[in-house]
């Protein structure tokens, strides 16, 4: 199964275990943390990285329950660190990256288009092994670190006129700076 990373990512918390037997009458409870466009593929997810680290399957296993995780603060800027696993032609890398974003889903889906981009990474192979919000103190990257400043400016320079023929012809050049 090949994960699609369509739109914006959400967040989801799910919860599985295996099957009650007659050896184990209650079954421990796995929860993770899955970034999935929809509760299907969060779903899918699970299972992918259930199998790989405890001997469950699906078809001898239940969700118990899955959940869509929301924000806190949706409209306030943090910075993320993401710690993340993915397959290249060459073999696996680990990697740290860092993104500004309003909420932990989308500097995610951030991420994925990002490794794609500069890595050719297809969403099936990346695996996000942790996210933590950053200090501004902490971030290491200065790309992200450019933005900490009070003082910071975005100068609108050289801004085109959008009422272009009126009038055609004049004898004046046009002001672009203000």
């Amino acid at each position: 199964f090949n994960m699609k990373a369509l739109g914006d990512l959400k967040q989801y918390k799910v919860i599985g275990r295996s099957m009650p037997t007659d050896k184990q009458r209650v079954p421990p409870l796995y929860q993770m943390k899955i970034f999935a466009p929809d509760k299907c593929t969060a779903k899918s997810r699970f299972w992918y990285f259930v199998c790989q680290l405890k001997k469950m399957k699906r078809t001898l296993g239940e969700i118990v329950s899955i959940q869509e995780v929301y924000e806190k603060r949706p409209l306030t800027i943090k910075n993320f660190g993401i710690w993340l696993r993915y397959v290249s032609r060459s073999g696996t890398h680990n990697m740290y990256r860092e993104y500004r974003d309003l909420t932990a889903a989308l500097a995610v889906t951030q991420c994925y288009r990002d490794m794609g981009a500069r890595h050719r990474a297809r969403s099936s192979t990346i695996q996000i092994m942790r996210i933590e919000e950053v200090a501004a103190s902490k971030t290491r990257r200065a790309n992200i670190k450019q933005f900490h400043d009070s003082k910071i400016k975005f100068p609108l320079n050289h801004r085109v006129n959008k009422k272009l023929h009126a009038p055609r012809f004049t004898t004046t050049r046009p002001h672009t700076t203000f």
